[in-house]
């Protein structure tokens, strides 16, 4: 069974899988162990010495009787330092190492050699130990250089002490910071993994609040209509036949309308009325066919004004103004006992306005308690606009009506 993984799992899976899978030979654990510019420079650097230190012997000492062994020691050392991919990288330092100490006892000069050797030992080894070997290079060329002089010199004992103690010390310091690069990177990684989840989370919150409110607005308003429809033809059966039936008939046009409905709710589209392609804004003509629908099968009267110009306006605005306008009117027809209600769409050079008005009883001073089954009505209408940058007034007074405006600016369109 195949689980899925969250940013976070992601990411460390990733680094697991990246740090498990398998590499080219490198020098790999001390705090220069990542300084890959360095390379090229500690090949070039030792090669240099290594000639100049046998240039340097062989002018002061000619072809004598050690000439050969230093000469052979100097190849020695190139050849094991060029080992250091066929070799673990420890055991090939130790070899290193031991090759420049007997070459050093041979001839001094090649103490200069230290000074590469020293930066090989910190890419290798762990600090402490890398801090050991270098120690140990620098009393072998104190020791050896000192031999060489009649007095002591405190610059050949100091000069090589103070080169190792800054060198090592600048080194530490690089791989502080390194580490401390490190940890804000994976605390960053961390976050981003954190912030992941959360807009995951709030998307998931986001898109169920949608998906309410677009069956509210769309499912629930239609099958409230339908029970209205059945409501009238079956009081109407005996005396009135024939509108009773047609009725019947209209809420079967209103289902077949709310299947389309669900339908288009499901692939995120307009309402179906709204749907259509270019030319005259469809948006008063749908207005006006819902308020005659409705009204023809309830004792409300239900006019539509339309005020200024109208013009094509984003889907996502005309949907708003259609799902408002039904919403605020279903209302009107259940709870409110008007007798008229006023639609008036107005379209202004910069926002369109909605406003619904009503004569009923108003709202009452203490709404009831909400009823869960009942549907998100003035909140989801509300949520909707506020997505689009919009506004929605209520003002009521009990027994003078209710007037609901709401306002969407055009940029958006």
């Amino acid at each position: 069974m195949i689980r899925s993984v969250g940013p976070r799992a992601y990411h460390r899976l990733q680094m697991t899988t990246s740090r498990s899978r398998p590499t080219a030979p490198t020098w790999a654990a001390g705090i220069l162990g990542r300084a890959n510019g360095l390379v090229t420079l500690l090949h070039a650097t030792l090669v240099v010495l290594v000639a100049a230190s046998a240039v340097r012997y062989l002018s002061g000492h000619g072809f004598g009787d050690r000439a050969p062994w230093v000469l052979a020691g100097a190849a020695t050392l190139l050849a094991t330092y060029a080992a250091h991919r066929v070799l673990p990288s420890q055991v090939w330092l130790a070899l290193l190492i031991a090759v420049w100490f007997g070459l050093v006892l041979l001839a001094p000069s090649f103490a200069w050699c230290a000074v590469p050797l020293s930066f090989v030992a910190l890419r290798v080894l762990p600090f402490r130990p890398a801090c050991a070997v270098v120690a140990g290079m620098v009393v072998t060329t104190v020791v050896t250089w000192t031999r060489m002089s009649d007095r002591l010199d405190p610059t050949i004992v100091l000069g090589p002490v103070c080169v190792a103690v800054l060198a090592v010390g600048a080194y530490r310091a690089l791989e502080r910071d390194a580490l401390a690069r490190q940890a804000l990177l994976d605390d960053l990684h961390a976050a981003q993994g954190d912030l992941a989840d959360a807009q995951h989370r709030a998307g998931v919150l986001a898109e169920r609040t949608r998906l309410s409110r677009e069956i509210h607005d769309s499912v629930a308003q239609g099958l409230s209509s339908i029970n209205l429809l059945l409501q009238a033809a079956d009081r109407e059966w005996d005396s009135r036949p024939a509108a009773a039936r047609e009725h019947a008939a209209q809420a079967a046009a209103t289902a077949r309308d709310g299947l389309d409905e669900v339908r288009r709710v499901v692939r995120d589209l307009a309402p179906a009325e709204l749907a259509s392609g270019p030319g005259d804004p469809a948006l008063p003509a749908v207005l006006r066919q819902t308020c005659e629908r409705l009204a023809a099968h309830s004792a409300v009267e239900i006019r539509v004004q339309v005020h200024g110009t109208p013009v094509r306006l984003d889907p996502e605005i005309e949907t708003a103004l259609l799902r408002t306008a039904r919403g605020a009117l279903a209302n009107v027809l259940e709870h409110a006992a008007a007798t008229t209600a006023v639609v008036t769409l107005t379209y202004q050079p910069d926002a369109v306005a909605l406003d619904v008005r009503d004569d009923g009883r108003g709202l009452p001073e203490r709404p009831p308690p909400a009823d869960p089954d009942r549907g998100r009505g003035l909140a989801g209408i509300r949520s909707r606009l506020r997505e689009l940058g919009g506004t929605l007034v209520l003002e009521s007074e009990p027994g003078e009506g209710t007037a609901l405006a709401a306002s969407v600016p055009l940029e958006r369109s």
